[in-house]
């Protein structure tokens, strides 16, 4: 029989391509949706949050569940109550199903739950930061230290936890890498403020693989930085999706001014620098990365 993994937030970009790979595996995926979708070979059940409600079945004879659901960081100005539902979206919707689970008394093999490399701050310079460095004190900071506290419910029940501190997807079908290369296909593409802001990585195959071996792998517990290695500068990345489209790098680079101006706070989510190391990753498991070169990695998404 196959084992079922219980996916919150799979009509998402990480979701989509999680699922496509764990059916490749022979898992049964269901996902939690706030709406009725029909998605062939996923069973899509119905939740609502406020409301304290998730459809009957939807919890039963889970064996792993994985946690993707949050409000998008970028998708709009940081609003009060944007933030609202930033913080919110993260940490209500797993203190749910941990009740539920609890009332249930199902007790999954592993529970993985994404995170961010925000955790350690909107802008820690040039400081390494490992999985022992210590939380930030800004917005972003404090969502993610609540999403991964939210998490401890689960665990609190029996449920081997991992927590997947991530940095930026590489995928070509959405997240920040369009965003990114649009200016750069027509030929404008710049750093952004001072272009020596450090940013940490990863490919959209290898961390759905993390999560699948998250899963798969008793060894695994506890955070980790679901980065590539190493870091690179915001000029560099930009120099490099440039390079993989055939473009020139234009400058001078875009001021920061200019960003706060059109994102106001939510630009110092590209401003600020963070240098994330992969260092449990690499000490304490075999996992190899497919994509760890990220000139190869944006040329393999540019092309396809």
């Amino acid at each position: 029989m196959a084992q079922k993994v219980l996916i919150t937030g799979g009509t998402g970009l990480i979701g989509k391509r999680l699922t496509a790979l764990l059916l490749q595996k022979g898992y049964e995926v269901a996902y939690l949706t706030r709406k009725r979708l029909n998605i062939p070979s996923v069973k899509v059940y119905e939740w609502d949050i406020k409301n304290n409600f998730i459809e009957a079945g939807a919890l039963d004879n889970t064996d792993y569940l994985v946690h993707l659901a949050g409000a998008g960081i970028a998708d709009e100005r940081w609003s009060e109550k944007r933030k609202r539902e930033i913080f919110s979206s993260r940490t209500d919707s797993i203190e749910l199903i941990a009740r539920r689970l609890k009332a249930l008394d199902i007790i999954p093999k592993a529970f993985v739950s994404a995170s961010g490399s925000s955790y350690y701050g909107e802008d820690t310079r040039d400081f390494q930061q490992t999985e022992q460095s210590p939380p930030g004190n800004d917005f972003l900071s404090k969502v993610t230290l609540a999403w991964e506290k939210s998490g401890d419910e689960i665990a609190a029940l029996g449920v081997r936890t991992v927590k997947l501190r991530t940095g930026i997807v590489l995928s070509n079908d959405g997240g920040a890498v369009p965003k990114m290369a649009q200016p750069a296909k027509f030929g404008f593409g710049a750093p952004l403020g001072s272009g020596k802001q450090w940013l940490s990585w990863i490919h959209i195959d290898d961390l759905c693989r993390m999560y699948i071996e998250a899963m798969e792998n008793n060894a695994w517990h506890g955070a980790y930085n679901a980065v590539a290695s190493p870091p690179v500068t915001n000029e560099y990345f930009t120099g490099q999706i440039c390079k993989a489209l055939h473009k020139p790098l234009w400058l001078p680079n875009v001021p920061a001014f200019a960003l706060r101006l059109v994102f106001g706070e939510m630009a110092n989510v590209v401003l600020g620098s963070n240098y994330v190391i992969n260092r449990r990753i690499r000490e304490e498991t075999d996992f190899k990365y497919q994509y760890p070169d990220l000139p190869e990695a944006l040329r393999i998404i540019f092309r396809s």
